[in-house]
């Protein structure tokens, strides 16, 4: 995998993603501007927490340690990560915080997916290339840590989208 057919897939993610989006933020234009549910349960500070930490600290290890040992390739892969990881966030706050449209609730089942791809043929990449195993460890950790955070985001439609019978259980 080349640096340029990295960055062409990334972009064509982000521009489907957001034509998505926007599409989405059309059609649900005449839905109440979007508030996040007040109270959140109180596992969610431990889960966003920890979501936060685990998914920068050890790529942001395993970038700073490429670039100081000039693996081009892991660099590639955990630069390819962060730079999607922001766009999201982008979004997340365009949908949430500009427009307050609903569609930001779509935002993470669109790119928490392709990370989970980005991290698996990272993994590929890495051990087809012999890169330390640590490098595939954390790969295999990033995966896990937003495996469960996708779950989790799934568990929590019924409360974003405020349906009294299922999100009074959650």
């Amino acid at each position: 995998m080349s640096f340029a057919s990295l960055l062409i897939e990334n972009g064509v993610f982000f521009i489907v993603a957001t034509g998505f989006l926007s599409i989405t933020a059309w059609a649900w234009q005449n839905q109440q501007p979007f508030k996040l549910p007040q109270t959140l349960p109180g596992w969610f500070k431990y889960w966003f927490g920890s979501v936060q930490l685990l998914g920068t600290v050890p790529p942001l290890g395993a970038l700073g340690w490429s670039l100081w040992q000039g693996d081009f390739l892991v660099a590639m892969v955990f630069t390819a990560y962060f730079a999607m990881l922001a766009l999201q966030v982008l979004s997340e706050i365009v949908t949430l915080r500009q427009l307050r449209s609903v569609a930001w609730v779509m935002v993470p089942y669109l790119y928490l997916p392709y990370r989970l791809w980005q991290l698996y043929e990272g993994l590929r990449w890495t051990t087809a290339e012999a890169a330390p195993s640590w490098i595939q460890l954390i790969l295999i950790g990033e995966i896990g840590v937003w495996g469960v955070n996708y779950l989790l985001d799934l568990a929590q439609l019924p409360r974003l989208f405020r349906w009294p019978e299922i999100a009074d259980k959650t």
